[in-house]
């Protein structure tokens, strides 16, 4: 059986959220697409985890697939739930926080 993580998803119909899995104490993350223009990354938080404040140099757009997180950015925190997404701007202090088991798809906008 092909390694799933490594299956071609191009021309594919898929659920984002059925495509990474929850693991118990942990985050785990499947990168979608890395190209020159950005990256689609997706990421399964079990409850509590979640990820410290940092910068990056790029705008990036969370969007939520399942469950509710805590995101903080410049010091706000924002509550968000499934089937929501908050933009993240470029080079401003940003962080995750699973308040329940929580799935995200993270894209990255290069310039």
């Amino acid at each position: 059986m092909a390694d799933p993580q490594k299956e071609n998803l191009t021309g594919k119909v898929v659920v984002p959220a059925d495509l990474v899995a929850y693991q118990p104490g942990s985050i785990v993350s499947r990168m979608l697409a890395y190209k020159k223009s950005g990256t689609i990354t997706l990421f399964a938080f079990d409850e509590g985890e979640g990820l410290s404040e940092h910068t990056a140099p790029y705008d990036a757009i969370l969007t939520v697939l399942d469950g509710e997180a805590a995101v903080t950015i410049a010091g706000a925190e924002h509550q968000v739930k499934a089937g929501e997404l908050i933009i993240m701007p470029a080079n401003v202090p940003h962080a995750v926080h699973a308040a329940t088991r929580f799935k995200m798809m993270l894209t990255m906008i290069h310039e």
